[in-house]
């Protein structure tokens, strides 16, 4: 797993597995899947992460919140208004 910080974009890419990409799909606005041909998800790219980021309904949802916490990005749980806490934010 490797976390890429834009910050001109205010954007991340968190890459889950390092295979080839076959396709990608947009969830909203700020979040997007890429996946390899087998189906499983090899990165997110997350956009506006300074005002946090909603896992839900991400793959592998605690790795991406794991990545976005080491890199002092405010997470959101499931949708609820809980953050885990950080010292600062990007």
């Amino acid at each position: 797993m490797k976390l890429t910080y834009y910050p001109e974009a205010d954007a991340v890419y968190i890459q889950l597995r390092d295979l080839p990409y076959d396709h990608g799909r947009d969830l909203d606005t700020e979040r997007h899947v890429d996946y390899a041909a087998n189906g499983q998800p090899i990165g997110v790219a997350l956009l506006n992460v300074s005002q946090g980021v909603d896992v839900k309904a991400l793959p592998e949802p605690h790795v991406v919140a794991h990545a976005l916490g080491e890199g002092d990005i405010v997470v959101f749980h499931a949708g609820n208004s809980e953050s885990s806490p950080s010292d600062h934010t990007v």
